[in-house]
């Protein structure tokens, strides 16, 4: 039997995004009594909500994410628990727990704080010396309970996509695999010829 956790985070209308990003609208354009069906109009970017950025955000990279096979949005998911952590750094214990083609989560607690001001403005970061790690382990992808896994000039982010990692931000629910020994990462993005894109991202438990 499996059990899914929804990681993300609803797309709604005038939902939070980052500084300096257009809002997000979300409404209805027609009605059942009025046009014989209902539709809902998005107007959103691709870095709102629950989303995953490529290299070619931040790079010379040209590859589209809706191009890229599906095995790169899915596979084994580890969980590092950085709570209290400001600067989260490397730990030696990491290395038994990271593999090659893995999906690392990190759990900072910080999601709490979505849809205030402090969340785009006050967040954890992953240390580079971390980010080397998962350059060197080769992982699929890393996703954090954050807006960004590091700050301006984002050196991190360029770290990751100069090895071909991909990054989920603004994940949900990372507590709910506190304690899980083994699960799955899905995370399907829209096929769309963009740098990114939100996704609807869970992690699946055999129970």
């Amino acid at each position: 039997m499996k059990k899914y956790i929804d990681l993300s985070r609803s797309i709604v209308n005038d939902m939070p995004v980052y500084p300096y990003d257009d809002k997000v609208r979300l409404f209805q354009d027609k009605f059942l009594d009025k046009d014989k069906y209902v539709n809902h109009r998005l107007e959103i970017g691709m870095h709102s909500g629950t989303h995953i950025d490529t290299p070619m955000h931040m790079t010379e990279s040209s590859a589209f994410i809706g191009d890229m096979p599906l095995e790169r949005f899915a596979g084994r998911g580890v969980l590092l628990d950085a709570r209290n952590e400001r600067i989260i750094k490397y730990k030696d214990f990491y290395s038994d727990m990271v593999g090659k083609d893995d999906i690392v989560l990190v759990y900072t607690g910080h999601g709490d704080l979505y849809g205030t001001g402090e969340y785009f403005t006050d967040q954890p970061v992953i240390d580079e010396g971390l980010a080397d790690f998962f350059v060197e382990k080769k992982i699929k992808m890393l996703g954090v309970d954050m807006p960004s896994p590091d700050n301006y000039p984002f050196i991190v982010h360029k770290k990751l996509f100069s090895a071909n990692i991909l990054i989920i931000e603004n994940l949900t629910n990372l507590s709910e695999l506190i304690g899980v020994k083994a699960f799955e990462v899905i995370a399907f993005p829209l096929k769309v010829r963009a740098e990114a894109s939100m996704a609807r991202v869970a992690a699946c438990i055999i129970i």
